[in-house]
């Protein structure tokens, strides 16, 4: 796969992802012109506000996990990347966060790394749970771990295969975008992923990324 078909890939994952949100606003827009009653057209401006909060955080969320987001440097504000994945599960309430990265910069592409499979692991809680998302940086590599437990995970076997494999048969879905970049990212890096067994109540990703010396 090459770096137009990448792209392509993540057109069409962030234009899915926009569609509901964006979808919204413009349906709270046509009821809010067409509503009178001073209570339901307060109800229509939280929606509106709902919606709008949910595009800006998708698009932060996905400016550092698939763009080149943080800035011209090598390395990125760990705390922006907080803040990104706390847009995206935050508001819903539904997935509890925990951030344990060491250190307040890592390089961009263990950032893409780390947010793209903390994404696949924060949908993977169906019905909500928990989501730990750590990281520690030696001499030498950068040490990743993602944690994900709930009343009922699942993980697609998709984006199983192609976190471990990479592209199968040369071709990739746009569901499987961001497991496809982690992948090709560390594979060029050298490094790692190891994921926990699919009959395990609780999702484990592990990651190593070895430091360019």
């Amino acid at each position: 796969m090459n770096a137009i078909e990448l792209a392509s890939l993540l057109c069409s994952r962030l234009c899915h992802d926009l569609l509901s949100p964006v979808g919204a606003l413009n349906n709270g827009i046509e009821l809010l012109a067409d509503e009178q009653d001073p209570e339901m057209r307060e109800r229509c401006l939280e929606l509106l506000a709902e919606s709008a909060r949910a595009s800006a955080n998708k698009l932060k969320f996905f400016r550092l996990a698939f763009g080149a987001g943080g800035g011209f440097g090598d390395e990125i504000d760990t705390r922006e990347a907080r803040g990104a994945l706390e847009g995206l599960y935050g508001p819903e309430k539904r997935i509890e966060l925990g951030w344990i990265v060491a250190g307040d910069q890592l390089p961009k592409g263990a950032v893409k790394v780390l947010l793209n499979l903390a994404m696949i692991a924060g949908d993977a809680l169906v019905r909500g749970g928990r989501l730990d998302v750590g990281a520690e940086r030696s001499e030498t590599t950068i040490e990743m771990v993602i944690r994900a437990e709930g009343p009922r995970v699942l993980v697609d076997p998709v984006l199983r295969e192609t976190i471990a494999k990479g592209a199968s048969n040369g071709a990739v879905e746009p569901r499987a975008a961001g497991a496809w970049l982690a992948h090709g990212l560390t594979a060029e890096a050298g490094g790692t992923i190891k994921l926990s067994d699919i009959a395990d109540e609780v999702l484990l990703i592990g990651v190593t990324l070895p430091l360019a010396a």
